[in-house]
């Protein structure tokens, strides 16, 4: 059932505009050969991925990069021509639909090379893929050492192309160190690649966290970006970290019901928090059903009326209370309280919920359920 704003009762509100600015932002900082590899898994991180890919292709992102194979039948339906990459692992039942849909699947293995293989060869055709070198993250990938014989057995392979090779930092906006290491066997892997093929593909290796510097003589052209576009800036000391990007994403509740309690009260499950003195509180109509998470008990605050209000007791799957305390002037039932976002005066960063919530920024957006709807907004400063 649709519902009218002022009848929701957890929303998250989506800046289209924003989202549009900030790719521009991005790209002018890019050098003119770096194409812009839009990350939007999960959704689009819980930004919602129809509506955020549609405003991404008018603005003229160059590919895309899916988590798997659902993802990627979504995104087609949004629109054609564009690069989809699957960075997950398909399994071999979805070789066959991923070569109908034309994606790209992320291989990491002889034995994934040869079911593309054998599956295209089946269906009288060729499919493209981008090889992943695993160089320190000890997740997806071939193994630095082993690429050499991957590359070996594509030589056998006439049914499988490879249009890109590709890493993935462990700890981009940790460790520079490791990820120096990481880069440079990942380069030394690249070496092995005739130079005329090396010319032909799409070579990645950065998100948002892990690019710092694009010298105009690198082998590097393509790069990945996830948060930056929504908002949610880089280390300091990345390339991008003097990028200016808005945040996206805001997440709002309403006050539900408003009353006095008095001294030594006990707020909620479990009796985590006890009023210290006569107290006015707020019941907010939000829980981890709609994606606050428990970790927030007691440790997070929200905005209302510009000010920030400590959230008091165990968040629960619907509601969630906060001490009024700090306010002049009471609120009435029905006001927005703000989890993400800011007023006149106060400002909650995705960053920061996080923070409270013991997270990071992707898990914060992620778990943004569906009972939060979203509303989609744009505006003429583009």
């Amino acid at each position: 059932m649709s519902q009218s704003p002022d009848k929701l009762r957890s929303w998250a509100v989506i800046n289209l505009s924003a989202l549009e600015r900030n790719l521009r932002a991005i790209r002018m900082a890019f050098p003119d050969y770096l194409q812009y590899i839009a990350v939007v898994k999960a959704n689009a991180y819980g930004h919602g991925l129809a509506p955020v890919v549609t405003r991404l292709m008018r603005s003229e992102a160059n590919a895309f990069a899916v988590a798997n194979l659902e993802e990627a039948a979504r995104l087609k339906e949004v629109g054609k021509g564009w690069p989809v990459l699957v960075l997950s692992a398909l399994l071999p039942s979805e070789y066959k639909d991923a070569i109908h849909l034309k994606v790209c699947p992320v291989i990491s293995s002889v034995d994934e090379l040869h079911g593309f293989a054998a599956t295209a060869k089946q269906l009288n055709s060729r499919v493209g893929v981008h090889v992943k070198i695993d160089t320190g993250m000890g997740r997806l990938g071939v193994w630095y050492p082993e690429f050499q014989e991957l590359l070996n057995q594509l030589e056998s392979c006439p049914e499988v192309r490879m249009d890109g090779l590709c890493t993935h930092f462990s700890s981009a906006d940790s460790d520079p160190e490791f990820t120096t290491v990481q880069r440079n066997r990942f380069l030394t892997c690249l070496d092995l690649l005739p130079e005329i093929t090396r010319q032909g593909i799409m070579v990645h290796a950065d998100n948002s966290a892990g690019i710092e510097s694009f010298p105009e003589s690198g082998p590097f052209n393509g790069a990945r970006v996830g948060l930056l576009q929504f908002g949610v800036r880089p280390r300091p000391g990345s390339f991008l970290a003097n990028t200016y990007t808005e945040p996206v994403l805001s997440f709002h509740s309403r006050i539900g019901l408003v009353k006095n309690l008095p001294a030594g009260t006990a707020i909620s499950y479990g009796q985590t928090y006890r009023l210290a003195k006569k107290s006015l509180i707020a019941v907010l109509t939000a829980g981890y059903a709609d994606g606050l998470p428990t970790r927030l008990s007691n440790r997070g605050k929200v905005i209302i009326h510009d000010t920030l209000c400590p959230i008091i007791g165990r968040v629960t799957m619907d509601q969630t209370v906060v001490d009024l305390s700090g306010l002049e002037i009471p609120p009435v039932v029905g006001e927005t309280a703000t989890f993400i976002g800011k007023s006149q005066n106060q400002c909650i960063t995705a960053s920061q919920f996080a923070e409270w919530s013991g997270q990071i920024e992707w898990e914060a957006f992620c778990t943004l359920s569906p009972r939060t709807q979203r509303i989609y907004q744009t505006d003429s400063a583009v």
